[in-house]
């Protein structure tokens, strides 16, 4: 048994101090300092949070690699060094996400994820897989090889209903929505609108038929128009959950609490979208098959597009904070309870809460971190250094 102590807690509704939280692998319960006081210690490991933060660990539900490895590389040695390099910056789960890219390769990255599911990694905890594309349109492909693009299919996916949790897909390029519509019946899979053309009729049928969620709004897909709403008019104009990159560089900062104030707060979504070069330095770096140049916080091909990011977790909670009204429970939640509501988890993930995971990252006032915790063991810590 373990216990937290001298932290201020963010819970889903508010910031609590002087409590401790008591736990293993789950959550056991939260309780006064004053209990605690009160209690026989003789068995508990204490771990002193030093006035800091305390949050629910940070779900990453789309991330292409960090640390030098990307998901696409296909080796379970390149999980989990995404996994740790990642865990460093408060991500306690997280969804590897694929790319347009040769069927084989996909295959191959999905084979390795359902492994990684099942192991024991040096860092966050993978839940599954982002299927970002091949199913996407050639005008808003973005960073994606136009090479690679395939109508959608429901054999492609097929003996990978268990692996993949989140697919990406243009919804005009899916026949009388066929694809969506069998997707939803028959599997668990969150379908997904993003690099893609559409219309916003086609846009809103889509969304009756099956599509939930929106991949990194504002990017890859058609803007909102007073003539021609658009993909993101969809997504204002729904009950769709909202993925958002909080780099400033992808959405301009004022943007995010227009954002908010349309879709509320329990529909947004922080993600990362990062590529290997995340959590590194600037350089020379390759998505997809292709050159990548890192520079100036940003991630780009050779023609200037953008490839991805470098953004790390913590610092779109510390963006959203810093550009918004929302108090640092609410902004902390964008990363944590809505990614695990979008996957259904938040039973047993994001947030603090007894019986739940015991997931925890500790930050400081800057939001720099000093530990991460995956049910219930410690991964990353600098808390005593």
């Amino acid at each position: 048994m373990k216990a937290i102590i001298n932290g201020k807690i963010i819970l889903e509704d508010c910031v609590l101090d002087n409590s401790v939280i008591i736990f293993d692998k789950n959550i056991r319960s939260i309780i006064s300092i004053e209990k605690f006081q009160k209690t026989s210690v003789d068995n508990i490991e204490i771990i002193d949070a030093k006035g800091n933060f305390v949050s629910p660990g940070l779900i990453d539900i789309h991330i292409h690699g960090a640390g030098g490895h990307d998901a696409m590389d296909g080796s379970l040695e390149d999980i989990d060094i995404i996994s740790k390099s990642i865990s460093e910056h408060g991500v306690t789960s997280f969804l590897p996400t694929t790319m347009t890219m040769d069927k084989t390769e996909i295959y191959k990255a999905l084979d390795t994820v359902r492994i990684a599911m099942q192991s024991k990694l040096k860092g966050a905890k993978v839940l599954g897989a982002h299927m970002e594309g091949p199913f996407i349109s050639e005008k808003y492909k973005g960073a994606q090889k136009k090479d690679f693009i395939l109508k959608p299919d429901v054999n492609f996916i097929k003996g990978y209903e268990d692996v993949i949790k989140i697919i990406t897909l243009a919804p005009e390029e899916d026949k009388d929505f066929n694809f969506i519509k069998r997707v939803k019946e028959s599997t668990n899979i969150v379908l997904s609108m993003g690099h893609t053309n559409s219309n916003y009729k086609g846009a809103m049928e889509a969304i009756k038929c099956g599509i939930t969620h929106a991949t990194h709004t504002f990017n890859a897909m058609t803007p909102l128009n007073h003539r021609e709403p658009g993909v993101v008019g969809a997504i204002m104009n729904s009950d769709v959950s909202a993925e958002l990159i909080a780099d400033k560089i992808h959405i301009n900062p004022a943007i995010f609490p227009i954002l908010l104030k349309l879709k509320g707060k329990d529909k947004v979504v922080l993600i990362t979208d990062s590529m290997r070069a995340g959590c590194m330095k600037d350089g020379v770096s390759e998505l997809g098959g292709q050159k990548v140049i890192v520079k100036y916080h940003a991630a780009r091909l050779l023609n200037g597009t953008l490839a991805g990011s470098i953004l790390t977790l913590e610092k779109a909670v510390k963006n959203v904070y810093e550009n918004t009204d929302l108090e640092l429970y609410e902004a902390v939640a964008l990363a944590s309870l809505n990614p695990a509501k979008v996957l259904n988890i938040f039973e047993h993930k994001g947030s603090i809460k007894q019986g739940k995971s015991a997931d925890f990252t500790i930050f400081d006032k800057d939001f720099e971190v000093m530990q991460t915790i995956v049910e219930g063991s410690a991964v990353y810590s600098s808390l005593n250094s």
